[in-house]
């Protein structure tokens, strides 16, 4: 089964002008069935939120780096209305970005909200 993408969110340049709804993110519900993924170009960051009632977990998977360590984060739980924020997407260095140039994440159920930001 396909994973489901990310749409990735291009953030402002520092002297852009602004109007109201420029900034805003949208968070996306995860994909607990497939997982999700998300194009790196090494400039990327991910949000997660659990938007649930009970605790919930993201694995973030890895992928052998120039050393050949791998090392996922398997079931990091998040409690009812924590967000984390995951910067394994800059860098455009193996170890987490898939050989489809993705990062691959896991959630365990749609209350889990992902959001991926571009810097400019």
């Amino acid at each position: 089964m396909a994973r489901t993408a990310i749409t990735v969110q291009s953030l402002l340049d520092p002297f852009d002008n602004v109007t109201a709804g420029d900034m805003d993110i949208t968070f996306a519900a995860g994909d607990g069935t497939a997982g999700n993924s998300y194009a790196v170009t090494g400039k990327e960051l991910l949000l997660a939120y659990n938007d649930g009632t009970l605790a919930k977990t993201i694995t973030i998977d890895s992928v052998d780096d120039e050393k050949n360590r791998e090392d996922d984060i398997t079931a990091y739980s998040l409690a009812v209305g924590d967000y984390i924020a995951f910067t394994g997407g800059l860098t455009n260095s193996k170890g987490w970005r898939q050989s489809g140039g993705v990062i691959n994440i896991d959630v365990e159920d749609s209350n889990v909200l992902v959001a991926v930001l571009r810097l400019p």
